[in-house]
């Protein structure tokens, strides 16, 4: 006969192991506090998309508490109420099913992510909306490791991007790839790669997107308008080879002036024309067209 001393050590024991699961994640989540704005992404203010995710983000979070805070009350209801009282003997009440409560149990759960898909689905809808007649273009081009910059519509370009360093250590920041964007204008980023697979990522954006080699840029974009004038940190978001964490570049939000006077400091040096597909190092193209070219009827 199993007495209720055992017992109530068991669910103490259980007790026990979530509340100390509670306290790490909060420990962890108070630690990347300090790098974040608490639980917020980032700063709202420093392009037109910033709002759109952010808000996504905290509803998202939200909506995420309110659920577990009816699943964990719950379940400590039903530790609770349900637990073996004194002198129990023999097993409880044995149910085989509850076809109402199973149907609950999966109704809620689709709703739930019915419910994030469709606010989801409503906000990337909305950033990836392109502009017909965006006022800055930028060719991007990913390579490992470092980055070009193209402005499209001026006809100009940044010096070839070079490593900032090859022994493992951050690059430094006058050695960096630096992207010029004039506040308060819309601007469209063409992504492509010259190699392998990057992934284009402007921390203080909120936005990265995947950069795949001899892909189409116009299926590659992204969208934006700079709201907050500075500088900001650009980074590879995707794993391509050896020196990857050294794959770093700048952004500078400027006024229309610095940036009328940056494309002409540009052309002046010589920095004429787009470095386009003639700069891409993709040593497995040739046998790709070979083989498309066999299949061909």
């Amino acid at each position: 006969m199993v007495g209720a001393k055992p017992l109530k050590k068991h669910v103490r024991r259980r007790v026990t192991a979530l509340l100390t699961g509670l306290g790490v994640l909060a420990a962890l989540t108070s630690c990347s506090a300090e790098v974040q704005r608490g639980f917020l992404p980032g700063e709202r203010d420093t392009t037109d998309n910033t709002p759109l995710i952010t808000d996504l983000w905290v509803n998202s979070w939200i909506a995420a508490v309110i659920i577990g805070i009816i699943t964990w009350g719950l379940m400590i209801w039903v530790i609770v109420a349900y637990r073996r009282r004194k002198n129990t003997v023999g097993f409880p009440v044995q149910m085989s099913y509850n076809l109402p409560l199973e149907v609950f149990y999966l109704s809620v759960p689709l709703m739930i992510v019915g419910v994030l898909f469709i606010f989801t689905d409503r906000e990337q809808r909305a950033i990836d909306t392109r502009d017909p007649n965006p006022d800055v273009i930028i060719d991007v081009r990913g390579k490992q490791w470092s980055w070009d910059f193209g402005y499209v519509k001026e006809d100009v370009h940044e010096d070839p991007g070079v490593q900032a360093h090859l022994n493992g250590e951050f690059g430094t920041p006058d050695r960096l790839p630096t992207l010029y964007l004039p506040v308060g204008r819309t601007v469209e980023l063409q992504l492509n790669s010259r190699d392998v697979q990057h992934s284009f990522w402007v921390v203080q954006f909120m936005q990265k997107r995947d950069m795949y080699p001899g892909e189409n840029q116009y299926h590659r974009f992204i969208n934006l308008t700079p709201t907050r004038l500075g500088e900001f940190t650009g980074k590879c978001a995707e794993l391509c080879g050896e020196y990857h964490s050294e794959m770093l570049f700048r952004v500078r939000v400027v006024t229309q002036q610095e940036y009328d006077s940056h494309i002409a400091e540009l052309r002046a040096r010589g920095n004429t024309g787009i470095l386009g597909d003639e700069y891409d190092r993709n040593p497995a193209r040739p046998a790709l067209e070979e083989a498309q070219q066999r299949t061909e009827p």
